[in-house]
């Protein structure tokens, strides 16, 4: 059997105001003719399907469209779970529709854990796999709060939870499997932070407060799982060594931080018990550049550019010696005419001086959440000793806002 293991793919997503449909379309065009191509049993969509809880009509046309594309083949299914940037009600809204079209989506952790455990029918209408369809596990999935408790507690509470939730899905795996002719694979699935796991600057990963503090270690899953397909890092990569417990990371580059990773998607292919996994490379749809250095090399670079051809969007990143209060006017010049566009403009020379106490270039582009905070303490003379235990409610805080449906009534 044949699976696919992909995640992340932020529909809606914009980068600095620009919006990326035209890339978002192009990827899942050749996603499904990849899935056609590769003769694909089971899709698999490790959460973070839309970049936020209430995606755009256009966002959405371009989900269903591709599930449509999918389900007009032959004996296909398609998994899809949600992930923290998921509205689950609006991913549930339709999944009783989809189930028609062998899709089977989970968008919040089921009353019953059972219905989490998929059980796949092969082209011969035999269960040939078990799917373990986690969704992204929201504090109030697998805690229970208690006065006076410190983050310490909070921390352990929440990793016994997503390990306990793990051990009751995959025991209810082991059980249906247990009822068929015949042993089959067991795949599970996941949206969270795995200790050791890589990012970058820029990636787009929220500080969750289960996503930052809660970093699971792999003893949490257990030991029938087969393969774990996750989603949440968007950098592909094994966690702790393992062929078998992988993040497929994210298909399109979700920052300027991403623009030199290789994307792609994973091929999971069962022949007998140990699963074969290929990296097929994602087409890079859009070309994103930083170019960064003074005004004479970062000139030269952009005519470097025009002579290609290059359409790519730019990130400019001043590190010359001199102010260039008209960057931003010198550099509309130099592309003036041609296909690149310049996203963002980073002079380092002005936000330097700005830390001398001059009039600062710097914007909220510069900055997270958790730097405009400690920045508010620091204004407000708080006491430095006080600020790791507010900064860490204030990551719960921002945690429980993100966890928030929209969409639920």
């Amino acid at each position: 059997m044949k699976i696919l293991h992909t995640s992340d793919w932020h529909i809606g997503r914009t980068l600095y105001g620009r919006r990326r449909y035209a890339e978002f379309e192009a990827f899942l065009g050749w996603l499904a003719e990849l899935i056609e191509a590769e003769d694909i049993e089971v899709v698999l969509v490790a959460g973070d399907v839309f970049d936020n809880s209430t995606p755009s009509n256009y966002a959405q046309g371009l989900y269903y469209r591709f599930l449509c594309r999918v389900a007009a083949l032959p004996d296909r299914h398609v998994v899809v779970t949600a992930g923290n940037h998921d509205s689950p009600s609006f991913l549930n809204a339709p999944r009783e529709l989809l189930k028609f079209l062998n899709v089977h989506v989970v968008g919040s952790a089921a009353e019953a854990l059972e219905n989490e455990a998929i059980v796949i029918a092969g082209q011969d209408k035999t269960p040939r796999l078990i799917v373990c369809a986690v969704p992204y596990l929201r504090d109030r999935d697998i805690r229970t709060a208690e006065a006076g408790e410190s983050v310490e507690d909070k921390e352990r509470k929440i990793i016994e939870g997503i390990r306990t939730h793990y051990r009751l899905v995959c025991e209810a795996a082991v059980q249906k499997r247990a009822t068929l002719d015949s042993p089959v694979p067991i795949v599970a699935m996941g949206h969270l932070f795995t200790s050791g796991g890589q990012t970058v600057d820029g990636d787009g990963v929220r500080e969750l407060y289960i996503g930052s503090l809660a970093q699971v270690r792999t003893d949490v899953f257990p030991e029938s799982i087969d393969y774990l397909a996750l989603g949440h890092l968007h950098v592909p990569q094994r966690v702790g060594g393992s062929d078998f417990i992988r993040y497929s990371g994210s298909p399109l580059p979700m920052g300027f931080g991403e623009a030199h990773q290789e994307k792609g998607v994973l091929l999971v292919e069962f022949t007998d018990d140990t699963p074969l996994v290929t990296n097929v490379p994602v087409p890079r749809f859009q070309e994103l550049k930083t170019l960064r250095g003074d005004w004479h090399t970062i000139a030269g670079d952009i005519e470097g550019l025009k002579k290609e051809g290059s359409t790519a969007w730019l990130e400019i990143v001043y590190e010359g010696g001199e102010i260039a209060g008209s960057l931003r006017e010198q550099l509309d010049e130099a592309i003036e005419g041609t296909g690149l566009e310049i996203l963002r403009v980073k002079n380092n020379r002005v936000l330097e001086l700005a830390m001398k106490g001059m009039e600062s270039g710097e914007t909220l582009d510069d900055l997270d959440v958790i730097d405009v905070f400690k920045r508010c303490l620091e204004s407000h003379e708080v006491p430095e000793d006080q600020h790791p235990a507010l900064e860490s409610a204030y990551r719960e805080v921002i945690g429980s806002l993100h966890e928030a449906d929209p969409m639920e009534q």
